[in-house]
């Protein structure tokens, strides 16, 4: 069978997203790779379709029990034999396991890195015939992510181990630092890294004044009638005066943290996947477990720690591909908040998180497209302004500051991209202390060549400048500053910059409703296909998105086919969907067109 047979054949798709085709390619090849692809782009499918095609079992390493379950789950829908090894499993549950493993009955066996560790896993793996290995959210292997976790330095051994199985890591979270780490611990060559673009258009992007946020959410939520989102806040006892907030308006909202039993949580989060709760009000603890297509809006109570957090858990929706809202509330007092919980960490680790923390507050400040500063945070250069984010729709009034770049941009460039941005800052206000004297910075062409702007407002247009990737910051290199492709550009006067005057950004944070839109799905057809597929879910015991996701719904209500063939020309109908559940759904479109006609 050809990679593009298994993905029709098991995953009903006709054509590969962007790169897809050429990582699958590649681990076919026995080669290793490290792949970065925004949450749902596709990252499962680059590792699943080479275990489908090659001899053997693919061991994945997966950090939450959960998120096992799902794969596992949204695998076998498909008609792929998959398992999991986890500590909730009893002795006889794994032996079973690990007999289907090596008599080969498995294709994908997910296990926990904890798990991987242990002595008897080791021994288990060297009896198996394993075709490929597969680290799932590889970001949590570096110090300089937002997610470390030890037990991810003891996946090296992988390497050691098993030389010749072939390795890919993939996340969806990783600057170029934390890429750099991954390359490294992993001994992946740095010509194997596949990236692909962060860009998830069909998310609309929305930072709000924090002032009062539940009146706000509540007309946000009359527009969003019978859709499930997640609204993430900062602390428990938040997430519960929310949800009993929602409660009391009529909406099927509870709350999830980590302060509730293992019970309470797993009660809580089966009620999600299976469309029996409508709104979840949860702490971090909730969602990256949660593998869940059909989430079709996320709202931020709070302010994230950082950008990698946050474009993870607005990840969360629309993984489908059609359209999702998410909406941020931004007040000064979440990063007091913020502040306050960094305190007691070691100092290395409280600058890396407090820096980290100013390039998420500059985001909800941002006076540029919101998609620009992501991609960029990302190291990737965005082609154009987006259009889908509240700043494209009323966009503040700009001034032409190319000067001002070109000046910032030549002092980094001229002190050799050592110097982070208050040495630049004091550069160019001509700051004689004892630092600029020792390296000589106070002979440079650009020494004091901005002494007519204020600190703040220089501090501002900087972080202008990173938010529109006009400039890069190397958080392992003590914060310095480097210069792009679009830095030379800028100062070689092939483009001018445009930038916001300090004392507009202060106009910004009025409170907000978000707008009414036309929203996906209000078709009828939409809606009886969408209670087909809840009665068939609870009948097999499986999330509803796992029947069909929310776009396959969307494309059968649109293009209404009649016959079998119709059928399996729908995007996300592969063979043995169809027949489990393609008879039943053409049953519903053929008497919902014949009592339409």
């Amino acid at each position: 069978m050809t990679k593009d047979g298994a993905l029709k054949k098991y995953f009903g798709y006709e054509s590969f997203y962007p790169l897809q085709a050429e990582i699958i390619d590649h681990l076919l090849a026995g080669k290793h790779a490290l792949v970065l692809m925004p949450t749902g782009g596709g990252k499962s499918v680059c590792f699943q379709i080479p275990a489908l095609l090659m001899d053997g079992t693919a061991i994945v390493i997966s950090p939450l029990i959960a998120l096992m379950k799902d794969q596992v789950d949204g695998l076998a829908a498909n008609g792929i034999p998959a398992a999991f090894l986890n500590s909730a499993q009893n002795d006889e549950e794994s032996a079973k396991i690990i007999g289907r493993c090596l008599a080969g009955g498995i294709k994908l066996l997910y296990i926990s890195p904890e798990r991987l560790a242990s002595a008897s896993t080791t021994v288990f793996l060297q009896k198996l015939r394993i075709s490929l290995f597969a680290v799932d959210e590889a970001h949590c292997i570096s110090s300089w992510g937002h997610d470390f976790r030890p037990d991810y330095l003891k996946l090296h051994v992988l390497r050691e181990k098993f030389p010749a199985v072939p390795l890919i890591a993939l996340t969806a979270t990783a600057d170029r630092v934390i890429r750099r780490d991954i390359l490294r611990q992993l001994d992946i060559p740095e010509e194997h890294q596949f990236i692909a673009s962060f860009d998830r258009p069909n998310l609309s992007l929305a930072v709000y004044s924090g002032r009062k946020r539940i009146d706000q959410i509540l007309r946000f939520l009359s527009k969003r009638k019978n859709q499930q989102g997640i609204i993430y806040c900062l602390s428990r006892k938040t997430t519960e005066n929310v949800a009993m907030r929602l409660q009391d308006r009529g909406y099927q909202a509870a709350y999830y943290h980590a302060g509730m039993d293992n019970a309470g949580r797993s009660k809580i989060q089966e009620g999600f996947t299976r469309d029996k709760i409508q709104i979840i009000c949860a702490t971090i603890a909730f969602g990256l477990g949660i593998d869940k297509s059909n989430i079709r809006w996320i709202v931020h109570y709070s302010l994230p720690k950082n950008i990698e957090s946050y474009y993870q858990e607005i990840g969360r929706a629309g993984r489908d591909g059609a359209p999702a809202d998410t909406v941020l509330f931004y007040s000064y007092a979440d990063v007091k908040t913020h502040h306050d919980m960094l305190k007691d960490l070691p100092q290395d680790r409280r600058e890396l998180l407090a820096a980290k923390l100013e390039r998420m507050k500059r985001y909800a400040e941002a006076d540029i497209c919101r998609r620009r500063i992501l991609l960029s945070y990302f190291n990737e250069q965005p082609s154009g302004d987006c259009g889908n984010c509240d700043v494209c729709k009323n966009p503040p009034k700009k001034f032409n500051g190319t000067i001002i770049a070109q000046k910032a941009l030549s002092a980094v460039a001229r002190t050799s991209e050592k110097i982070n941005m208050t040495t630049l800052i004091q550069i160019l206000r001509g700051s004689l202390n004892a630092f600029i004297r020792e390296n000589s910075y106070d002979q440079i062409k650009t020494f004091g060549a901005g002494r007519d702007i204020k600190y703040s407002e220089w501090a501002e247009y900087i972080f202008q400048l990173l938010n529109s990737g006009f400039v890069d910051i190397a958080y392992d290199e003590g914060y310095a500053l480097k210069l792009n492709g679009l830095s030379l550009k800028i100062l070689k006067s092939e483009m001018d910059v445009f930038l916001t005057q300090p004392a507009e950004l202060e106009k910004k944070f009025e409170t907000i409703a978000a707008l009414p839109k036309k929203q996906a799905g209000n078709d009828g057809l939409f809606e009886r296909l969408r209670a087909l597929r809840r009665t068939l879910a609870d009948e097999n015991n499986v999330p509803a998105y796992v029947v069909f996701s929310d776009r396959t719904l969307l494309e059968m209500a649109d293009s209404r086919p009649q016959d079998a063939i119709e059928m399996l020309g729908v995007s996300g109908v592969g063979e043995h969907k169809m027949k489990q559940y393609g008879k039943q759904f053409l049953e519903e479109i053929r008497h919902y067109t014949t009592h339409q006609s």
